[in-house]
């Protein structure tokens, strides 16, 4: 991976994850810098990876060649007013904030940037992460290429054409871990109610998510639908939940909630 002096203007979980994942591929720790208000944020950023930290978030940014926007998106215009000073001519801007648009963040930093929208989601902080990215015609197959292996340091990246791709992400990965963790919770509590203790039930799903996440991942040119078959005897148990499933249109509970995320997501775009 090329390196490039890299700021995160903030310094949460999925900053940290991405810094984790970039010193473990052989990224350069000196290249690196990150910001936080608080000594007790950064100095164990120092510790473990050897990093650079600031509270100067202008400071950072004026240093960098890539500077990466890790804040919410309700502080987003807040961080970015003082940001408006830094020249960012020749910089390649990311951002991981969802509901944040380009033509918004374009208008906090007062500028037209060179950046890149990233939709990361929390098994990156495992490096199993899913992250959706989305870069204008302007940005160079350079500067996308670097933003592809920098996320690829905490999992798996897809590029979407347009920016409202942007918002299907966060539906289908963004989001998605929260999906599974219900689904998982509900099949632990049943499982209790079965009268399995509560490590136990909770290593009967987690073994059981796992093994089915890496079948698929084992298995690139088998359908989801002839998986699932594949462990449905007709007549069966496994036959039996499936159709009690189908019986409360679970398909469609899905899909209604990919739609609301969706939506959220646009009115997000609205606030910030």
């Amino acid at each position: 991976m090329e390196q490039r002096s890299i700021a995160f203007i903030g310094a949460g979980n999925m900053a940290r994850a991405i810094i984790a994942g970039l010193i473990a591929s052989g990224y350069a720790a000196n290249n690196i810098i990150a910001t936080a208000p608080s000594l007790t944020r950064r100095e164990p950023l120092e510790a473990q990876y050897g990093i650079r930290t600031t509270s100067d978030n202008l400071a950072a940014a004026q240093q960098a060649d890539v500077v990466v926007l890790a804040v919410k998106p309700q502080l987003m215009a807040e961080v970015c007013k003082p940001l408006q000073a830094v020249d960012f001519s020749g910089k390649l801007v990311i951002s991981i904030a969802a509901g944040v648009s380009v033509k918004r963040l374009n208008e906090m930093l007062a500028t037209q940037l060179n950046l890149v929208r990233v939709m990361p989601n929390t098994p990156s902080l495992v490096n199993r992460g899913m992250s959706g990215l989305y870069a204008p015609d302007s940005v160079s197959e350079a500067d996308k290429n670097f933003t592809t292996q920098l996320m690829q340091s905490v999992g798996e990246v897809c590029w979407v054409e347009n920016e409202s791709g942007i918002n299907s992400v966060i539906a289908a990965a963004g989001s998605a871990p929260a999906y599974f963790f219900l689904f998982m919770q509900a099949m632990q509590q049943e499982a209790m109610a079965q009268g399995f203790d509560e490590a136990t039930a909770r290593l009967l799903v987690q073994q059981s998510a796992l093994g089915a996440a890496e079948m698929v991942k084992a298995n690139p040119e088998t359908s989801l639908t002839t998986l699932r078959e594949q462990v449905t005897s007709k007549g069966g148990t496994t036959a039996q939940a499936i159709q009690t499933f189908n019986d409360h249109k679970l398909s469609d509970i899905v899909a209604k909630a990919m739609q609301a995320a969706v939506a959220r997501a646009q009115e997000m775009e609205q606030l910030f």
